[in-house]
């Protein structure tokens, strides 16, 4: 087998393609041969060094593929299944283990780069729309990044919802991505400055949530965009972690919150229930995942340049066979 090995963390260029025996799938594993695996922003921290990790070190928490072989113990899982996961399991590479209870079964009609590109990502939006701030009709949000891949998932679960969205977006192509997924407004906010013109677009009156990946960059301003009573859910920290609060910022009774799919999601049963709840949208179409690009694995520094430049108008991909 073939897998991403980081010997140091670092840039993109750390990570090499290495030749390696196959894993000998454990007790409760299964031994899968991956098609596709996704590129996560945890992937990126865990290889430059924001994240500690075992060296050395092949990334990955996300893919689908077909099951090969199981280990002792597993029962109701057949090889030759299509299945996807979103659990840490080493998936840059051409086969990985995963445990058999974090299996999510993937329907006849949804194709594996879809699949990936719904799942961490897809999966993390219904979370923030259905259970952070369940979205109702009428409810106006700030959606950061909505060009980009949880972002333009999130604008899409909204709408449907009933909300208004309102999102941001550095730069035409996101703005034109964001608005391909449902943004009624978009705002640009490569000058850090915006919460003027979300609340000319509110009227005044403000948002009922902001949905934050982007961190330090954004915090304040999005903060002041608020109505009182609203609730900033901060899920990510692409443009840095935010310091220490002021509970001072949060008067006029706003609320703060910060979300983990993990935490949200903590058995194998919530966590296919969430799956097979986003993937039943990708099957009707109401919901259609955004693929920014498919590489090679010899590719993968590339694939995280994409990430890292916030280039990447929806999920990036490896094709670990290619």
């Amino acid at each position: 087998m073939r897998r991403i090995v980081l010997e140091r963390q670092g840039p993109p260029d750390v990570m090499r393609v290495a030749d390696a025996a196959e894993p000998e799938p454990g007790d409760g594993e299964v031994l899968v041969r991956v098609t596709v695996s996704g590129v996560n922003v945890v992937d990126l921290f865990q290889r430059s060094g924001a994240y500690r990790v075992a060296l050395p070190f092949t990334p990955g928490m996300e893919g689908a593929g077909v099951v090969l072989r199981t280990g002792p113990g597993v029962t109701g899982v057949r090889p030759g299944a299509r299945v996807g996961w979103a659990v840490p399991s080493a998936s840059y590479a051409t086969h990985c283990a995963v445990p058999a209870d974090r299996l999510i079964p993937l329907p006849d009609d949804v194709t594996d780069e879809d699949a990936v590109a719904a799942l961490v990502q897809g999966m993390t939006a219904h979370m923030l729309a259905v259970d952070v701030v369940p979205l109702k009709e009428g409810d106006t949000c700030l959606v950061h990044a909505a060009g980009g891949g949880v972002g333009g998932l999130l604008c899409r679960l909204a709408v449907l919802r009933g909300a208004r969205v309102i999102g941001t977006a550095s730069g035409p192509a996101k703005a034109k991505a964001a608005e391909e997924s449902g943004a009624g407004d978009v705002v640009d906010y490569s000058d850090g400055v915006f919460a003027d013109r979300v609340l000319a677009l509110t009227g005044g009156r403000g948002v009922d949530v902001v949905y934050d990946a982007v961190g330090r960059d954004t915090f304040d301003q999005g903060l002041a965009c608020l109505r009182p009573r609203g609730t900033f859910v901060s899920y990510g920290q692409t443009g840095g972690p935010v310091g220490a609060v002021d509970l001072g910022a949060l008067q006029g009774s706003l609320f703060l919150t910060k979300p983990s799919l993990g935490r949200y999601d903590r058995t194998p049963e919530l966590v296919r229930r969430r799956a097979a709840a986003v993937l039943g949208l990708v099957r009707e179409g109401t919901l259609r995942p955004r693929v920014h690009g498919v590489h090679a694995l010899e590719d993968a520094p590339a694939a995280h340049r994409a990430v890292e430049s916030r280039e990447a108008a929806g999920k990036v991909l490896l094709s670990p066979a290619s």
